[in-house]
């Protein structure tokens, strides 16, 4: 709005300059109707088009062509003025520099096409035309980096307020539980001896995650890990058989960390539910878009409807630890079992 006033005031103090006045009320007509309708259009981010744009930078180059007509070929100011800025504007920022860059480019070379001759003065208003628009459009494109950084320190901030939370209420709960089960467990011997044994297991693990869970992770953004060695760590349990490329296939550090734990949340259902010494199987694949994980053991199936009746009774363990993960990831997990046993096949984007 301002650039438009002080276009009109220059072309109303230069009035006796126009050979042609009334065709140069309509372009201060459709200077002033243009600079309403993008205002309330770019007000909405809806409305934020390419073809809004494109029609933005037509109405300021056309008013720009349109000057040696309206005021004749040995003209000194354009008809616009600096109001052609105002493309410029909208292109660098919702474009960043490279839309800057194109509509400071189209709007200079209009105004240098459209003289006769080019001036010391009309050489420094194009320079500036000519950089406005990528120095406009990097600003914005910085601005927006800082955005989302702020938003995500802001989100792993509350996401670590939260995993303090959870930790307090396992601590004051299930840790509470499992001492009690581990230490009774010990006293009556036998079975409850083993069963207070896997409570202290899991004591422990619940320990090292509430310890840990008040540091932020150091690995960097962009940090890759070796998901091949990842899982033939888990070849270490015995029983189970992990096959894999000769070569490393490199993934996000948070994303081989994701699918280590699925991997190894299907090997614990596995020692559960088919037997502590049940064999298991891990096939590696690594293809060019995605990653296939493969986990098969050669228990009875899981029956109809198991699943959905845990999910039910609050046992998430295959809808969260399996499957929530690989949501996460974008990836998807298929089930197979029957009575020749179990099978997973994880399936995780190279880009997750």
């Amino acid at each position: 709005m301002v650039l438009l006033v002080n276009a009109l005031g220059l072309n109303l103090y230069r009035a006796d300059s126009f050979e042609h006045p009334r065709w140069a009320v309509v372009c201060w007509v459709v200077m002033a109707v243009w600079t309403g309708v993008t205002v309330k259009a770019y007000s909405d981010p809806d409305r934020r088009t390419h073809w809004l744009l494109g029609a933005d930078l037509a109405v300021a180059v056309g008013l720009l062509a349109a000057t040696p007509f309206v005021k004749g070929m040995w003209f000194n100011a354009s008809i616009p003025g600096f109001w052609v800025a105002c493309a410029i504007f909208a292109w660098a920022i919702q474009l960043q520099w490279r839309g800057g860059l194109f509509a400071s480019v189209c709007v200079a070379a209009t105004d240098a096409l459209a003289r006769d001759d080019l001036t010391q003065g009309n050489y420094g208003n194009l320079f500036l035309l000519l950089i406005c628009g990528p120095i406009v459009g990097f600003l914005c494109q910085s601005l927006s980096m800082m955005a989302r950084e702020r938003d995500e320190a802001q989100r792993v901030a509350l996401a670590e307020a939260e995993r303090a939370r959870l930790a307090r209420t396992v601590h004051d709960g299930v840790l509470q539980v499992l001492a009690l089960v581990q230490r009774r467990g010990t006293e009556l011997g036998g079975e409850a001896a083993d069963l207070g044994r896997l409570a202290g297991e899991q004591e422990q693990v619940l320990r090292t995650l509430i310890r840990s869970q008040d540091a932020v992770s150091s690995t960097a953004p962009d940090a890759t890990a070796d998901l091949a060695a990842a899982l033939a760590e888990l070849g270490a349990r015995g029983h189970v058989t992990v096959a894999a490329p000769g070569t490393p296939v490199e993934l996000p550090a948070a994303v081989v960390a994701e699918l280590r734990a699925v991997v190894s949340a299907c090997l614990d259902n596995v020692a559960v539910h088919v037997g502590p010494d049940a064999p298991a199987w891990v096939l590696l694949e690594a293809f060019p878009d995605r990653v296939e994980v493969s986990v098969r053991d050669e228990g009875p199936g899981i029956p109809e409807g198991r699943l959905e009746a845990a999910a039910s009774e609050g046992r998430l363990g295959v809808r969260e630890s399996i499957c929530g993960r690989l949501a996460d990831l974008g990836g998807t997990a298929e089930l197979t079992t029957g009575s020749f046993g179990t099978e997973w096949e994880i399936v995780v984007p190279r880009g997750a």
